[in-house]
């Protein structure tokens, strides 16, 4: 990749997530020659109030880096470099939707769990496959790094069926690690991660030829849980079970019936909450004479992504070879899973991208069925949103471990999609698509 100024676009721009990403490029200007950062969103007020605030920060840095708004998608993309996608299509409103009509069917409506990310996906999939689409036409070499919801699944549709070049990732391994890391008191330990976007474990912890994964075991160690996930904790028997020290988005599967309940009796959706924090931040963002982050920006669940997204942006650019979790194509990397299949795991990332370090010898029965099993799933998801075939949501609906049930999924499926059928052109091809 040339050493020449760059360009990176944003989309989804007026994500209040944003200064997170800000952040991140001011910590790497010394690394990272931006010439031209485009932030780009079809929400007019959101994308002058959050860039706006972007602006600033730049500028009190003194940063030669220019700054377009758009909410042109072609604008954003001719010529980039990176391209980060944060999008959410039909914003917040659509998630509480996604959050309460599953109740009515005793089903859990997660952002990326269960039938509530399988609407996510439903709406996502297809505006991130146009994407993928405009870049392999106005920015054919440009990496396509994506945060957007549910960011496995995503990876499955687009490295599937595109050739854009492209890795999905989350911030929930780089959290756990660095958990584990200060409740181990370790300095920089090698440690083993696999599963799938929102399905994953720490397989192995190891420092100085020491292996501490039997400490935690019988710690009963829990790594940290997210902001956004109203969190009870796995118990020592438990993690010794499973013989891994497991994501916090595992609670949806290990104590669905108690992750129920809990969203039975909040008051508001998390949804509805994080509309209350996304309005709060705006306000705080209008504020002319900020130009930093704010700490409010904690409470919502991405915590450390300017850390994870900028730094694998440096990695690719400036041919790092360094290691980090990314959602990618398995490509042999664990011989269980076949090679199509997008999952979560440790990669070396340089120039050429992410190469999957091959995990050899895994035994660990729990967690190979488990990712078989919600694979499953997220293939059948691809599918659905690829097609618009409602048979291929109800196998896909079918086959997630949150939901299963026929009837309920029957009736849960129809009400959500009639909701959200202004984002679901693909299942009503007879008429116009949403513009």
């Amino acid at each position: 990749m040339s050493k020449e100024a760059i360009k990176i676009a944003i989309i989804g721009a007026g994500s209040t997530y944003t200064p997170e990403l800000i952040e991140g490029i001011i910590k790497r200007k010394d690394v990272l020659p931006i010439g031209e950062l485009v932030l780009m969103d079809i929400d007019e007020r959101k994308l002058r109030i959050v860039g706006e605030l972007c602006e600033r920060m730049i500028a009190a840095e003194d940063m030669a880096c220019r700054v377009i708004r758009t909410d042109e998608l072609d604008v954003a993309l001719a010529g980039a470099d990176f391209v980060l996608g944060q999008i959410r299509v039909g914003k917040l409103p659509a998630r509480v939707l996604d959050e309460k009509i599953p109740l009515k069917y005793d089903l859990i409506g997660q952002e990326t769990c269960g039938i509530g990310g399988f609407f996510k996906a439903m709406r996502t999939i297809p505006v991130m496959l146009h994407v993928a689409e405009r870049m392999q036409v106005l920015c054919p070499n440009a990496w396509l790094i994506n945060f957007s919801n549910p960011a496995g699944i995503i990876t499955e549709a687009i490295l599937n069926h595109t050739g854009v070049k492209m890795m999905g990732l989350c911030n929930v391994p780089y959290n756990m690690f660095k958990s584990i890391r200060e409740s181990l008191e370790l300095d920089q330990p090698s440690i083993s991660y696999v599963g799938l976007n929102h399905l994953s474990w720490i397989t192995s912890i190891e420092e100085d030829g020491k292996d501490y994964l039997r400490t935690a075991l019988d710690m009963g160690l829990n790594s940290e849980t997210m902001k956004n996930i109203p969190s009870s904790g796995f118990s020592k028997e438990l993690i010794q079970m499973v013989g891994a020290i497991p994501s916090s988005y595992l609670e949806y599967y290990y104590f669905k019936e108690k992750k129920l309940q809990i969203v039975r009796d909040s008051e508001l959706s998390r949804g509805e909450k994080c509309i209350q924090i996304e309005e709060d931040l705006l306000q705080i963002y209008s504020d002319a004479e900020l130009h930093t982050k704010p700490e409010l920006l904690s409470t919502r669940g991405g915590a450390n992504y300017s850390e994870v997204a900028i730094s694998l942006v440096d990695a690719i650019y400036n041919d790092k070879q360094e290691i980090h979790v990314v959602n990618v194509l398995n490509n042999g990397a664990l011989d269980f899973m076949e090679d199509s299949d997008a999952i979560e795991i440790c990669a070396v990332i340089g120039r050429d991208g992410a190469k999957p370090v091959k995990m050899e010898g895994f035994d660990n029965r729990h967690i190979i069925d488990y990712m078989r099993m919600v694979k499953a799933y997220e293939r059948e998801t691809v599918a659905a949103a690829v097609s618009g075939s409602d048979d291929a949501a109800m196998r896909a609906l079918l086959m997630n471990p949150l939901v299963g049930d026929y009837d309920a999924a029957y009736g849960a499926f129809h009400e959500l999609k009639e909701a959200h059928k202004d984002y679901l052109p693909q299942f009503f091809k007879e008429e116009a698509p949403r513009a």
